[in-house]
């Protein structure tokens, strides 16, 4: 068992926050935006562009449903950067840290099939949100942790929500 200690100041610092909104939740959905956030000296960085949809992608995979949730209009992705230069930012931004998500599958998918599109190899793994935050805090840490994240609740917008994440961290860290 860990405590929190000055060493997890550090350890938690070599995570990212990921998170995703996408066309759809269809097996064949594709990503249309990208959050990455971490703590910097205790500080939330984030980094979260929308991706223009590669030539591969099946236009007709994007839900009104998924849509009506994250807001972002089809239109808006046309003039967005393409995925091999947002997947060259994404490695830039993720700088050795280690990607972890609430929901792991989801944004496996999508980050496999970025990659995928932009012909680069060498995809990080993504690891679990909670299991990262189990196995860093505990006691009054954990529950301020999980008390942040219960008074803000998930706004659907890549962005927000990765740094939602790590205002968890950053709470238990307090």
């Amino acid at each position: 068992m860990r405590y929190h200690t000055i060493e997890l100041y550090t350890d938690i610092e070599n995570y990212a926050t990921l998170d995703f909104e996408a066309s759809s939740l269809s097996d064949k959905s594709w990503p249309i935006e990208v959050g990455l956030s971490w703590l910097d000296s205790g500080e939330i960085r984030t980094w979260s562009p929308l991706i223009r949809p590669a030539v591969g992608w099946n236009l007709s995979e994007r839900s009104a449903q998924s849509a009506a949730i994250h807001g972002i209009p089809l239109e808006s992705l046309q003039d967005a950067p393409p995925v091999f230069k947002v997947t060259e930012a994404f490695l830039s931004n993720l700088a050795g840290k280690i990607p972890v998500s609430d929901a792991p599958e989801f944004e496996t998918r999508w980050l496999s099939r970025r990659f995928d599109a932009s012909g680069l190899g060498g995809k990080p793994a993504v690891e679990d949100y909670h299991g990262v935050t189990f196995a860093s805090f505990s006691g009054l840490a954990l529950d301020m942790l999980y008390e942040t994240l219960e008074r803000r609740p998930a706004p659907h917008r890549a962005g927000l929500d990765s740094a939602r994440l790590a205002a968890g961290w950053r709470k238990a860290l307090q």
